[in-house]
């Protein structure tokens, strides 16, 4: 029976009936729905970890007890995920252990479009790209396969449009592996120097046999055609490849770390020019140049965002390869109609709306970190300094209060309760270790929500739907040893203000817990705001909140009542009481 489905669903399919039994990961786009696809099969187990790094933690000790294992993330978790995935390299496995890196060029949801193909590479391990659903199911059980077989963790190196475009796979039966013996082996899992050095030669020669592994693999195969040009590509660059190209022959490589020298110097012989196709970085076209052979690539496809059909179409245009009068029109950017400007926002009747109002009318400093609530940084609320990874806000802005002392008591991090517990607990520990005076707000929405609401160490619920103890926020930064802790509700203008200039002033370390349900979990049955067209100005104050449901027509002040789920920020900011909330509140 054949299935319609996504690549991350059909990864997910590929551990369930490749006999994975336990996923790790942390949520992130574009890796989020794997797991939450493959815990929903019988007899396995899947989590939420606090952040990448511990979810590879598991996933090896996972693999050490004998278990076939997958771990999820997105390709910046990796870097967090880097020091135990290096080491991994050397232990090996007993089951076998396949992480997912999603890669996202472009950056539809990512600070960076970093290409983790350059982990392989580094870690020295293998790494398997599919180009569609049904490869991407089908290369799970490979990867978990060659891992098993060498001894070695394998990367599966996905990317957007193959973790989210959709295709048949032909679904199978489970196949029950079982637990392998574990034995204790020192000298293989406990990487003191001495043993280090062994398995560091152990690794050298599991390469080895690899590269002839990648030599003769099925994923490593010819596609015959026209031999005047011929391309090597990867990934959803072959499917862009073909159908710009349909009838030259091409190399398409499934596995990309170790590189099949030997095939591609064959191929390469066969074909008058030779062309390299692939996504972000020059990997595969600079490994061929090493070999010598003159080949083309980066100087007419883009090193930045997305391949397409249209990307190709002008780099072989520009190449010679496709006559420009003969192809068919490719419509460029600045010839297409003029569409209105849809900015991201924050959506109605979202907590965070009112703190980043705030932080930017009082002027401050805020540095700030990966979620929702990055939005706040975007005019008109304007309300965030920085963003640079998971958890960065704490450290960043205890360095301008140590390095700029006329800036002290004027900067303040923001994060969110899943950042705060993926990585934010050790630079607040930073800040009260060396006596630091940063101002930490936790703006705590109960969910990880930019990623899709999945559960994390605070809500209350783990990735398998089960009860969890619930993290006490204000217990824990308490324990670490802050003394001013308060929290707010984020909603209440006059309370936050109060509560920012407070602890902004006040010496040493403090932390707000700004407390309120993602507007999109817990919608409160509350009116519309309406407004007064009589006592509207037309001043456009409340267009500073960037609230979707607020707009102006004919100059005046006008509600969405499909939109707004009376929240009552505009009513606090409203001076002129023109916006209503229910029971005829209005703002003062």
């Amino acid at each position: 029976m054949k299935e319609l489905m996504t690549g991350n669903a059909a990864i997910a399919r590929g551990a369930f009936e490749s006999g994975v039994t336990v996923g790790a990961g942390y949520p992130g786009t574009p890796s989020t729905e794997i797991l939450e696809n493959f815990c929903r099969y019988k007899g396995v187990y899947a989590e939420w970890a606090p952040n990448e790094k511990v979810a590879l933690e598991v996933g090896i000790g996972a693999a050490m007890a004998g278990a076939r294992v997958v771990v999820t993330m997105k390709h910046v978790g990796v870097n967090v995920a880097a020091d135990p995935l290096l080491t991994a390299a050397y232990t090996g496995v007993n089951g076998g252990l396949v992480l997912v890196s999603a890669d996202d060029p472009g950056m539809h949801s990512s600070q960076n479009e970093q290409d983790n193909r350059n982990y392989a590479r580094f870690a020295r391990i293998p790494v398997l790209e599919p180009a569609d659903s049904a490869e991407a199911r089908d290369m799970v059980g490979m990867a978990l396969d060659i891992s098993e077989e060498f001894d070695i963790p394998v990367i599966l190196r996905t990317t957007t449009r193959v973790a989210h475009s959709q295709g048949f796979v032909e679904l199978k039966e489970r196949v029950e592996r079982g637990l392998k013996e574990y034995r204790k082996d020192t000298r293989k899992w406990l990487m003191v120097p001495a043993f280090g050095k062994m398995r560091r030669q152990s690794l050298g020669e599991r390469l080895t046999r690899l590269r002839d592994y990648s030599e003769k693999t099925p994923v490593n195969f010819i596609l015959e055609g026209n031999p005047e040009v011929g391309i090597i590509t990867s990934g959803i660059s072959f499917q862009y490849v073909r159908e710009t190209l349909p009838g030259a022959p091409v190399l398409k490589l499934g596995m990309t770390y170790p590189l099949p020298a030997e095939l591609i110097k064959k191929f390469a012989a066969g074909v008058k020019r030779l062309f390299v196709v692939e996504e972000l970085e020059p990997y595969i076209e600079e490994f061929v140049r090493l070999l010598g052979l003159p080949v083309a690539g980066r100087e007419f496809f883009p090193e930045t965002g997305e391949l397409s059909v249209a990307v190709l179409k002008r780099g072989f245009i520009a190449a010679g390869i496709i006559p420009e009068e003969s192809s068919a029109p490719v419509q460029k950017f600045e010839d297409m109609p003029a569409v209105p400007v849809r900015p991201p926002v924050l959506c109605a009747g979202c907590p965070h709306r009112g703190v980043f109002y705030t932080l930017h009318k009082l002027k401050l400093v805020v540095t700030g970190d990966i979620g929702c609530y990055t939005l706040g940084g975007l005019a008109p609320l304007e309300g965030m300094d920085s963003c640079i990874c998971m958890g960065a806000s704490i450290g960043m802005s205890h360095g301008i209060d140590m390095a700029a002392p006329e800036l002290r008591g004027r900067t303040v991090a923001v994060i969110g309760d899943s950042t705060f517990l993926h990585s934010g607990i050790t630079g607040l520990i930073d800040v009260i270790y060396n006596n630091g005076n940063t101002t930490v707000m936790i703006l705590d929405n109960s969910t990880t929500a930019m990623t899709g609401h999945q559960e994390h160490p605070s809500t209350g619920k783990t990735l398998m739907g089960g009860a969890a103890p619930k993290v006490d926020l204000e217990g824990l930064v308490s324990a670490l040893g802050v003394t001013r802790v308060r929290t707010v509700d984020p909603l209440d203008l006059s309370q936050l203000t109060e509560a920012i200039q407070a602890e902004v002033a006040a010496p040493g370390p403090s932390v707000i817990i700004a407390r309120r349900p993602c507007a999109l979990l817990k919608r409160e049955a509350l009116p519309p705001v309406t407004v007064d067209k009589e006592a509207c100005t037309g001043c456009k104050t409340c267009l500073r909140l960037s609230c979707p449901a607020i707009s102006v027509n004919e100059k005046l002040c006008s509600v969405d009542p499909a939109s707004c789920i009376g929240c009552g920020l505009c009513t606090q900011v409203c001076k002129f009481g023109a916006l209503v909330a229910e029971g005829g509140e209005a703002g003062a």
